[in-house]
Formats: structure tokens, sequence, C-alpha cells
């Protein structure tokens, strides 16, 4: 009986995937780990499991040694070290990484300000799925800042970001029904948006939502609160099945 011979240069590339991946889990995990001494403001313990993620490279740990030394947690703070590290991230496509970047860019303190380079961070991010940019990707559509100004692509990158449950994105959308800037003008769904804001309790949102109900007829007022319970429960089920896939990822 012949045996078949697989030829060494697979056997080696396979051995080289399953280092690769062994590798990878282990750096989430460690990232993991530093993330939970952080937040329980161990910030030497967290350091010191950053810290060798970051001299190899991995982006989500270049990013969250940024924010160690922007905040100054544990260490002196040094906004030129942290920017330094999410233009690293960033350059890896991290999208939290480029939103930072963005924000530094926005507010021209460590760097010269520079709008236009500020949005297209922000896209980038925002195309990543990233709702906190997505939500600021939106505000510069709708006052054209470092993009030219449309109400529309305001209109949609707040869909997507209050898809996401994103509460202030929620409520500005409703705004934009309220007075029609980007989409139909309708009451109903500034209604829903408000509503939906103000499940999240977003502070004004309820207000709004109050003067929304005053000018809907009862049977239109049950109609919005029926779709934004409808809106609300698939939103909260996108957020359950996200979490359960994160948690796949890390387990993986």
């Amino acid at each position: 009986m012949l045996t078949k011979i697989v030829p060494t240069k697979k056997i080696v590339s396979l051995l080289f995937l399953l280092l690769s991946g062994f590798s990878t889990l282990s750096q989430a995990n460690d990232l993991e780990l530093g993330i939970y001494e952080l937040n329980r403001g161990e910030f030497h313990a967290a350091i010191e499991q950053f810290r060798p993620l970051v001299v190899e490279g991995y982006a989500p740990a270049q990013y969250q040694m940024a924010i160690v030394y922007q905040h100054g947690y544990g260490v002196a703070k040094d906004g030129m070290k942290a920017l330094a590290l999410f233009e690293l991230a960033a350059k890896q496509n991290y999208p939290d990484a480029q939103f930072e970047l963005a924000l530094i860019y926005s507010e021209g303190k460590l760097v010269p300000q520079d709008l236009k380079k500020a949005y297209e961070l922000t896209y980038k991010a925002s195309k990543k799925g990233l709702a906190s940019a997505q939500f600021n990707l939106a505000v510069m559509f709708a006052n054209g800042t470092g993009v030219k100004q449309d109400d529309f692509k305001a209109s949609r990158w707040y869909q997507n970001a209050a898809d996401q449950n994103y509460a202030l994105a929620q409520y500005n959308l409703a705004l934009l029904y309220s007075e029609g800037k980007g989409v139909e003008k309708s009451t109903e769904m500034s209604l829903v948006w408000n509503t939906i804001a103000s499940w999240n309790s977003y502070p004004d949102a309820n207000q709004s939502r109050l003067i929304d109900e005053r000018q809907l007829s009862k049977g239109k007022r049950d109609s919005a609160i029926e779709k934004a319970n409808q809106i609300y429960k698939k939103i909260k089920e996108q957020e359950k099945l996200k979490a359960e896939m994160a948690q796949k990822k890390n387990f993986y």
C-alpha cells in the first residue's frame, strides 16, 4: 500500500498557522487581563500586561497604552507618547485608535489642527463600525466640518450609530425627523427615536418625546410607540448577538 506523503512546505505552513493562532490567542488573553487591571485601578499591573504586547506591535495594546499615557494612569501624563502609540495602532486600521487620532487632529493641541485629516480618520473608524465615530462623522456632515455639509449623509451616519444603541445619535436623529433635515419630516419618527433615546436615559430625550406626543393623535402616538418597541427589541438582540460573538472569539 502506498502512503501519501504530505509535502514538507505544507507541513511547515500548517505549523506556522497553528503557532500564529496560539500567539493571537495569547495576545488577546493578555490584553483582556490588562484591561481588567486597568478598569480596577491596578495601573502598574495593567502596564505590565500591555508593554510586551506593544513591543510585539499588537494594535489593541498600543491603543490601551496610549490611553494610559493620555490620562496618566500610573505614569506621568505624556500626550506625545500617547499620540505616537495612537498613530502606530491607527496605521494598522485599529478603529478606536483612528477615532482618538481624529479627535486629536480636531482639537489641534498636540498637532496642528487638520479638520480634513480628522474627517478622513473618523470616516475610516466609522466604516469599521465604531458607533462613537459614526456619531462624530454625522456631526461633521451636519456642520460641514472637514467635509462638505450634507444633511442626508449626516442622517445616514446618525442612523448607523442609532442602530447600535448610541443614545445621542438616536436623539439627534429624532431632531432631524422633527425638522425634516436629510430625511422626510415626520413627527412620528421623531417620537420613535426620542422614545428610544429616553429608554437609554438620554437626559433631553424625554422632554422632546413629550413635545412630539402632544402633536400627534392617540392612534399615531400608539403606532409610534409600537414601532419604537420593535426597533429597540431588534437593537438589543443585535447587542446580545455581538456580545456572544465577541465571547466566542476570545474563547477560540
